[in-house]
């Protein structure tokens, strides 16, 4: 099995589609099944087993903090958001200057763990980064339409067939053409993808997003099926 890279959890969303359950408590910590949602994230990478996870916070950050300390997870606080791609330079001196997994906390999955294709998909000769998609029949609770489409050779362009479900490698070099600093990683994608650098795997289970309170029934179906 090939080494995984070190992981960044993108945990400092506000959360303001899951009020009111995140009233009092960041998203991460909103319970599906009576477990935090970033449980099932973290139960995804302990096959894999990375050298390092780090995870980013900002609104009522002390209780995850605290949560994810007794897994032995790193944190870096953000107090201004500073978005996906923001987010993830911001953590570089942590994380190194290597190859970057990523991996979203407001998720469910059921079937096979996505984290071990991914890892062995990755060849990174070719690809600047590597998603990991799903069918939109596939992904329970997303609202309109996919993102990506799939071509023969596994690059991926804009396209509505196909469903990003968060979770990534990436090379974090291109991050550093990006002058803003609160910014979206779809800015270095596009870059990627006009360099033919940007590339796709097709998830063959079910993906949940887990985004509004109305999204929490449907995860706990998926988990029992």
């Amino acid at each position: 099995m090939r080494v995984a890279p070190p992981v960044m959890l993108f945990a400092a969303g506000r959360g303001r589609r899951m009020a009111p359950l995140t009233d009092d408590r960041p998203k991460p910590m909103v319970e599906v099944a009576g477990r935090p949602l970033v449980d099932y994230a973290l139960d995804l990478l302990r096959e894999a087993d990375p050298r390092k996870i780090v995870a980013n916070t900002h609104y009522l950050p002390r209780t995850l903090e605290a949560h994810l300390k007794s897994a032995g997870i790193e944190t870096i606080h953000e107090p201004t958001l500073l978005e996906t791609g923001g987010g993830l330079r911001n953590a570089l001196p942590m994380l190194g200057n290597g190859p970057v997994m990523t991996l979203n906390t407001d998720a469910v999955w059921h079937g096979t763990n996505p984290v071990m294709p991914l890892i062995d998909t990755w060849q990174p000769d070719k690809m600047d980064a590597l998603l990991t998609l799903v069918s939109t029949k596939s992904a329970i609770g997303h609202v309109g339409v996919g993102d990506f489409t799939l071509a023969d050779d596994g690059q991926i362009i804009r396209g509505p067939d196909l469903v990003f479900t968060g979770l990534q490698i990436m090379k974090p070099g291109r991050l550093h053409e990006i002058s803003e600093d609160v910014f979206s990683l779809n800015k270095v994608w596009d870059l990627m993808a006009a360099d033919k650098r940007l590339f796709g795997v097709v998830y063959d289970g079910v993906w949940c997003d887990v985004g509004r309170p109305e999204s929490i029934p449907l995860a706990e179906a998926v988990l029992n099926v």
